[in-house]
């Protein structure tokens, strides 16, 4: 360990309302645009995690007994917290993750809304009932929490995906332990802060920094009663399969590949627009990310790569400390690694490569992750690069000769988690919208994503699980329900013992 390496500020993790730092194992939290560690992460053991899972148990009770009305009250509180405090948590991503402060900004506000939305838990939570379903009986549902709930998030949005998990849960009366992606973790500290400060009680909102020991422990722990997922494919797909196994309730949502359909009568230039922001920004790093421009007809592609390539060059690249930037670095060294190799095989497999950015340079920041944004034509559907998430700055295009040809195309791949069209004939969107076998769809919107009285969720191996995350789906994914019955018979009244199967009709 160098001098350097043991002055770094070390990041812990918020147990019970505590701040704990020790560990036995840490590993470095870097900048992606220098290259250069910022931080030492303390990674939890299996025995810390569980541990996270026992204080967050011991909460429940309480909680749960808490009137609904004061539950949406801390909501109000951190909604306002996170509003007071949007600079210092949009710099900590900007820092750890690489992305654009202006990004940041957008993430986060996505996050609010979900906030927001739980602030409305009264409304949300409130059951059915029916009186007199049969001579003196009444029947009413109610939504009760499941205890304790985890979350295991992605790098990519450090604060709004954490937050499409925790506002529902915890307005629902469950307590929760997070474990965010080791890579930016300090946007996660920094909203415990605000909840404590907002009046949450502790233990009942925990985060414990980790790797797959700490995701492991909480996959198996009795008292976790279920587990929310963003990430890549495989990984939801294990997540799924082992926590079901564990009897736990599960929705893992997983990779994507988005495809736009560009038609004939599409405007050009607010497509290119919408496709340069939807594409690049945030470097590719969204599971929304539109990496395939799907063109009917070969005149369409051609007048769309014309406009695209000088859009594609005003882009500008660089730190998120620079002003004016579009785009920053990738995450990790491996990742600018990877996304170069696609590029290579694509241009290999066929492709014809556009727009070249992997050997792009950013002043002063030699060691930084960065790879400029890629443009391939030509790319057919057995390429790597059609076929996998490439979670970079890269856009494929696909020609097509039909509508329904491109149709076809977006149903036979493997991920089905958000599509667009762009077109100004509503005959065409209507039947793209109600036919295409994709969870989430846009028209002549390239990013899809649902507000937050909506539910966010892909179809076919983009989603494992029954239930979208946020929305009304949180609802139901966050509580049981549970159906009484109840009667109150008249006094006096003698009753005859009924042996046929009770009928509230008769």
């Amino acid at each position: 360990m160098t001098v350097a390496t043991q002055t770094l500020p070390v990041i812990g993790h918020v147990v019970g309302g505590k701040a704990i730092e020790t560990a036995a194992r840490y590993q470095d939290v870097f900048n992606p645009a220098s290259g250069r560690a910022v931080a030492r992460l303390a990674l939890a053991s299996k025995a810390e995690t569980d541990a996270a899972v026992e204080v967050a148990h011991a909460a429940h009770r309480d909680w749960a007994a808490t009137p609904v009305a004061k539950r949406a009250q801390v909501m109000f509180r951190f909604k306002v917290l996170l509003e007071r405090d949007a600079d210092r948590i949009c710099q900590a991503i900007a820092l750890e993750h690489g992305k654009t402060v202006d990004d940041a900004r957008g993430e986060l506000g996505r996050g609010i809304e979900v906030v927001e939305y739980a602030c409305g838990a009264g409304e949300l939570l409130k059951g059915e009932h029916s009186k007199n379903v049969g001579p003196g009986i009444d029947a009413w549902s109610e939504f009760q929490p499941l205890g304790v709930v985890a979350g295991i998030t992605p790098f990519n949005f450090p604060a709004m995906v954490p937050m499409w998990m925790f506002p529902m849960a915890l307005v629902c009366g469950n307590t929760f332990v997070l474990k965010p992606s080791e890579r930016d973790p300090s946007a996660s500290l920094i909203m415990a802060e605000l909840l404590a400060e907002a009046g949450l009680p502790a233990g009942v909102f925990n985060v414990v920094n980790g790797d797959k020991e700490a995701v492991d422990a909480l996959l198996a722990h009795p008292k976790v009663k279920a587990v929310s997922f963003v990430g890549s494919t495989p990984i939801a797909e294990l997540i799924y399969k082992t926590a079901t196994a564990n009897g736990k309730r599960v929705q893992a949502l997983g990779g994507a590949k988005n495809h736009a359909v560009v038609m004939p009568d599409a405007d050009l230039d607010a497509a290119v627009s919408a496709m340069i922001g939807a594409a690049y920004g945030s470097a590719g790093e969204r599971c929304m990310a539109l990496s395939v421009a799907v063109c009917v007809g070969d005149a369409v592609a051609e007048d769309l790569i014309a406009k695209l390539k000088p859009a594609i060059a005003a882009i500008k690249v660089g730190a998120a400390s620079q002003s004016g930037i579009d785009m920053g670095p990738v995450i990790t060294k491996a990742s600018q690694e990877k996304i170069k190799g696609y590029v290579d095989a694509g241009v290999a497999d066929g492709a014809e490569l556009v727009v070249d950015g992997r050997a792009i340079a950013v002043e002063g920041h030699a060691n930084g992750y960065f790879v400029g944004p890629c443009l391939l034509d030509k790319v057919t559907p057995e390429m790597s690069v059609y076929t996998d998430e490439i979670f970079g700055p890269v856009l494929c295009i696909v020609r097509v000769k039909t509508l329904h040809e491109a149709m076809d195309l977006i149903d036979a791949h493997e991920f089905g988690n958000g599509t667009c069209i762009f077109t100004r004939d509503g005959e065409a969107a209507r039947y793209f919208t109600d036919a295409i076998q994709v969870g989430m769809v846009g028209v002549n919107v390239p990013l899809p994503v649902p507000v937050a009285y909506h539910s966010f969720g892909g179809w076919k191996r983009s989603l494992f699980g029954d239930l979208h995350i946020y929305g009304p789906d949180s609802v139901r994914f966050y509580t049981r329900r549970k159906a009484i019955t109840q009667r109150w018979p008249s006094s006096g009244i003698a009753e005859k013992t009924q042996f046929a199967f009770p009928n509230m009709a008769r």
